[in-house]
């Protein structure tokens, strides 16, 4: 009998892989993105609609690559970011690090596990994630400190392959 660990399930829940399926070549999952962006200090407001790739590596981690249109006073534009999600200490998580190996946070939907925080100089940025449905979560950053003040937050929902 084939049991998945807990982090394969949420990495196979990412890639849009049936829990418990057979082997099959795995396909990036592909997921729509929509972000509210607020700037407490001053009440700016803004969004960002994308595309979110999450693709197998060969290390059975995941690279992260988004892509979409960010929507400021100030700027409308393209806007992109990269991530490497590996397995984590935690049965239930997936750590994520940025593209040059530093550790940024820790990826997971269970209530124990599902809140992190990363400090950057001298901010803090604090992460909750919600998994809404088998094709939808959320997840918010809550930024604080000195030079921001922000709430971003993310809806991702599941694209058809």
């Amino acid at each position: 009998m084939n049991h998945r660990s807990p982090q394969s399930r949420l990495r196979a829940y990412l890639l849009g892989s049936p829990a418990g399926s057979p082997a099959a070549p795995e396909q990036p999952g592909r997921w729509r993105v929509e972000r509210d962006l607020l700037d407490r200090s001053d009440g700016t407001r803004g969004t960002f609609t994308g595309v979110v790739l999450f693709t197998p590596t060969d290390d059975d981690g995941l690279a992260l690559r988004e892509d979409g249109t960010m929507r400021w006073p100030a700027f409308t534009g393209p806007a992109s970011r990269e991530y490497v999600l590996k397995a984590s200490t935690r049965p239930d998580a997936l750590d994520v690090f940025f593209p040059d190996g530093r550790p940024f946070h820790r990826m997971s939907f269970t209530p124990d596990s599902s809140l992190d925080a990363h400090w950057c100089d001298p901010d803090t940025y604090r992460v909750s994630y919600t998994c809404l449905s088998p094709d939808s979560f959320s997840y918010s950053w809550d930024v604080t400190g000195p030079r921001k003040d922000l709430l971003l937050v993310s809806h991702l929902v599941r694209e058809a392959p």
